[in-house]
């Protein structure tokens, strides 16, 4: 018996769905996008923060840096507990702290506090892969490939849409509104997700891994730290490289622990599958390839025109640009969907890394004209939407029903890696190409192509670690339900 398939009661299928029902995928999708736009909505405010909070620029920078490192220690502890306690009691949870997380910002101005309140947000990372795992659970086979893809776009069209609105917010208002606003939405998304989402009858019981979760959270805190913030301390520093060796040494302290344990916090028996494993590899990748879009596009549109290619457009401005990729992201997650149900998921996810990499050619072709850099900036949107729409379709074909949030939390917490290395790597390339212009530093337009001519290459590494992912067909889940079908008739027959 296929356990993602949702339990009925006797006599109902033929009823008409509930409304309820009806609103479960726009209610899990709007949370996915309220996430991602609460990790974007302080990047607007950063150049200013140092000012309205008495804080340095060091300090401030841990506004981002703490959700960075909170989401990927969180998302697949939570994604286990999800596996464990029930998805829709844990994907609550995470809302919740994510509001919580808003109601703190929009009541302090102290740095110590906003820090806090942003790694508390950092826990809404884990929902897009415990609403993915939901949505596995209840919904039947020929709605769950959109409805995957959707979620999975809703990182991307959240993250455009949160820009512009932040800017809106702290152009026009105090800033502490735009964290009054997003606590709104926030208490919304909670009371409607615990409305309209019902608790997934799929679990894995047995005690959760208490000493894997440390363990794993002491590695991940190392190594992301170390990457955040090895452009700013020194790649060589004492300080960089403890980092490094303490996360190398608890990691595969981790890793001896979890092959160990009756119930590990990660399978890593399942993670090293081939079909598993590369599809991992391939979040690492094109989480890469996908962030260094937004991080140079930003910079790029904004800097000043005495370089000579900037175009000196305003925060709002450049949030606008970066809009239609947000939604190019909404309108080309149903075409994914049918890739892979046509093609299969890995297709799909080599097709999407592939236009990523010709969106970043397009970008090193021209990135003086505005409208060049919105078309290049919208292809890497919509490969990126093809490819993130692929990933947890990929994850869902290759575990048992039990472990599909914790799968899909290892699969996020790769994108995440991926996204912070890309992060460290471009303001690395950034740092040693640069001019001065009116007495500041300034980086170079040739340093801005070297760094779209890396994401690009990185895109087309995914590109074939997609390849080399091991399938079993489009069409593989419907033959072996006729394989059944025919078993079972046989059987009724020569029964009778």
């Amino acid at each position: 018996m296929d356990q993602s398939a949702p339990t009925s009661q006797p006599g109902t299928d033929a009823a008409p769905p509930r409304l309820r029902d009806r609103l479960t995928i726009p209610v899990l999708a709007s949370g996915g996008i309220l996430m991602a736009v609460m990790q974007t909505v302080v990047v607007p405010l950063l150049p200013d923060l140092p000012r309205l909070t008495g804080a340095s620029a060091a300090a401030v920078s841990w506004t981002v840096t703490a959700t960075l490192l909170s989401g990927a220690v969180l998302t697949p502890v939570l994604g286990r507990a999800g596996d464990m306690y029930g998805k829709r009691r844990v994907l609550i949870t995470a809302l919740a702290l994510m509001t919580a997380g808003s109601v703190m910002c929009a009541l302090s101005s102290d740095i110590r506090v906003l820090i806090a309140a942003r790694a508390l947000q950092g826990a809404a990372a884990s929902v897009v892969p415990l609403s993915i795992s939901i949505l596995r659970d209840e919904l039947p086979p020929e709605r769950r490939g959109s409805a995957v893809a959707l979620m999975s776009s809703t990182v991307g069209i959240g993250a455009a849409l949160g820009l512009p609105l932040a800017a809106l917010v702290v152009q026009y208002a105090d800033w502490h509104t735009m964290f009054w606003l997003t606590s709104a939405l926030g208490a919304l998304g909670v009371t409607a997700t615990w409305w309209a989402v019902r608790e997934s009858p799929v679990r894995e019981p047995g005690r959760f891994d208490v000493l894997g979760a440390l363990g794993l959270a002491a590695g991940l805190v190392s190594l992301l730290l170390g990457v955040s913030q090895g452009g700013q301390w020194g790649w060589g520093s004492p300080r960089v490289l403890g980092l490094f060796l303490a996360a190398a040494a608890v990691l595969v302290l981790w890793w001896w622990h979890q092959l160990r344990t009756g119930r590990p916090l990660v399978d890593l028996r399942l993670v090293t599958r081939p079909r598993v494993g590369l599809s991992h590899v391939a979040a690492l990748l094109t989480g890469f390839a996908f962030y260094a879009n937004s991080l140079v596009t930003a910079q790029l549109v904004q800097a000043p025109k005495a370089t000579g290619y900037g175009l000196g457009l305003s925060i709002v401005a450049t949030g606008l640009c970066l809009l239609p990729g947000g939604v190019t992201m909404l309108l080309f997650s149903p075409l994914s969907a049918r890739i892979s149900a046509a093609r299969g998921p890995r297709v799909t996810l080599a097709l999407g890394a592939a236009v990523i990499a010709c969106g970043y050619a397009l970008r090193i072709a021209d990135s003086r004209d505005l409208w060049m850099i919105i078309l290049g900036a919208t292809v890497v949107a919509t490969g990126t939407t093809l490819a993130y729409s692929a990933l947890p379709t990929l994850i869902l074909r290759a575990v048992p029903a039990a472990q599909t949030a914790s799968a899909n939390g290892v699969n996020v917490l790769m994108r995440t890696i991926g996204q912070a290395t890309s992060s460290a790597a471009v303001a690395a390339v950034l740092v040693h190409h640069t001019g001065i212009v009116d007495g500041l530093p300034v980086p170079t337009l040739h340093g801005y192509l070297l760094a779209f001519a890396m994401a690009g290459s990185v895109a087309l590494v995914a590109c074939a670690a997609a390849l080399s992912i091991p399938g079993d067909g489009p069409r593989s889940g419907t033959r072996r339900a006729r394989g059944a079908t025919r078993a079972a008739r046989d059987g009724a027959m020569e029964g009778a």
